[in-house]
């Protein structure tokens, strides 16, 4: 699950992670407010999405009087902001960050991770603040620096100042960056974010160390440990399929293409999208009902599939283990029935219970074509869609 930026610097504040002061806006007039109660010559005004890239894209305007402040938001809400990260059709803005400006010195990058080949939270720092890391890992590795942390002990104050000396922090202000890393640290493991990004990490001419942009992600599993994470939950910036999937417990996750996947195990459904793709078609979504789905379930993900215009056919992947066959058919048929089936459907069926689900499926009265195989039902709607 993704935050905005200021939510972000609000969980990050509680843990003494230095932020600039600020408030958020969701009208024009508001914005004005917000400047008027910061009070400081310069202010920035920053669009609020579920993306990064906003500063490129325009979504970061430095305002130094009211009436440039009204400008800037005035052109700012309601725009749709197209970012490396949107996509090409972009989010709109619906929100403002209104922030006091800084008098910066220099930008870093701190970001905290899993690293899955250790099993363990590492702590990644660099230099080349204001650049998007993948860009300074592909072009100079060498100003990447990383800290991998026991999970005993959790990041010791010895790490963090490595880490700022390795990066050039000011040694007059190293102790700062060490509380800083430190708060960072706690926040994520507290939290259970999957990451947690700072960039930039700036240093003033006034001596501090400010967390001028901060990304946190958290992990969707834990959310139940953390009803006040959950409120800050922004539905409007997620896709509404998305969302009703969510509801029913189904991982979706809509694509740009035109057939519709339903598949159970993420495994199955990754290399269902893949053999798609070797035949030549495009897939609509990436969607795993999971091993103990019910029909109302399956009903309700045949259900969303059907919702995306885009959609010209299904392919339907089953190997049933502790998913069974007769189930999946049962929920075929029901969503069938509801929604009215008017695209071409391929079903491959394996596994427990599998005459029983190619019988409902045969006597449903449903135009359904079956597949012997993975490759086979992949290539039957390639050519259906065609």
């Amino acid at each position: 699950m993704n935050i905005h930026e200021y939510q972000a610097k609000q969980v990050l504040k509680q843990y003494g992670v230095s932020v600039p002061e600020g408030h958020v806006a969701f009208t024009v007039d508001e914005a004005v407010e917000a400047a008027e109660k910061l009070g400081t010559d310069v202010v920035v005004v920053k669009a609020q999405i579920h993306a990064g890239g906003r500063g490129k894209a325009g979504g970061v305007k430095v305002a130094r009087s009211l009436d440039e402040v009204r400008t800037y938001a005035s052109e700012l809400l309601g725009k749709v902001l197209v970012t490396h990260q949107t996509g090409p059709e972009g989010k709109e803005v619906k929100r403002l960050w209104i922030e006091q400006g800084c008098n910066i010195e220099n930008e870093y990058y701190i970001g905290v991770v899993v690293d899955r080949s250790t099993g363990r939270v590492v702590i990644m720092a660099s230099e080349e603040g204001g650049t998007e890391i993948e860009e300074v890992a592909a072009k100079t590795p060498e100003k990447i620096f990383t800290e991998v942390i026991d999970p005993a002990v959790g990041l010791m104050p010895f790490q963090a100042r490595k880490l700022a000396y390795a990066i050039n922090i000011p040694k007059n202000l190293v102790n700062k960056a060490v509380k800083f890393m430190l708060g960072l640290y706690q926040a994520f493991v507290d939290k259970d974010c999957s990451m947690a990004e700072i960039n930039p990490l700036v240093t003033t001419k006034e001596g501090d160390v400010l967390a001028l942009d901060a990304k946190l992600n958290f992990d969707s599993n834990a959310l139940f440990r953390h009803p006040d994470i959950v409120e800050l939950r922004d539905l409007s910036e997620e896709d509404e399929k998305e969302i009703e999937a969510s509801k029913y417990d189904l991982s979706y996750i809509s694509l740009d293409g035109n057939i519709g996947c339903m598949v159970n195990g993420a495994g199955l459904a990754m290399a269902t999208m893949d053999i798609i793709k070797y035949y030549g078609g495009e897939p609509a979504n990436f969607l795993d009902v999971g091993g103990g789905a019910s029909t109302e379930k399956v009903t309700e993900a045949f259900k969303i599939i059907l919702s995306d215009p885009k959609v010209k056919g299904i392919f339907v992947n089953i190997f049933g283990g502790i998913m069974k066959c007769d189930v999946i058919a049962n929920g075929i048929v029901e969503a069938a029935k509801q929604v009215g089936l008017n695209v071409p459907l391929v079903v491959r069926l394996e596994g427990t219970n599998v005459e029983l689900g190619k019988q409902i499926l045969n006597e449903s009265g449903l135009n359904i074509i079956a597949a012997e195989s993975m490759a086979d039902g992949a290539q039957k709607i390639v050519e259906l869609v065609k």
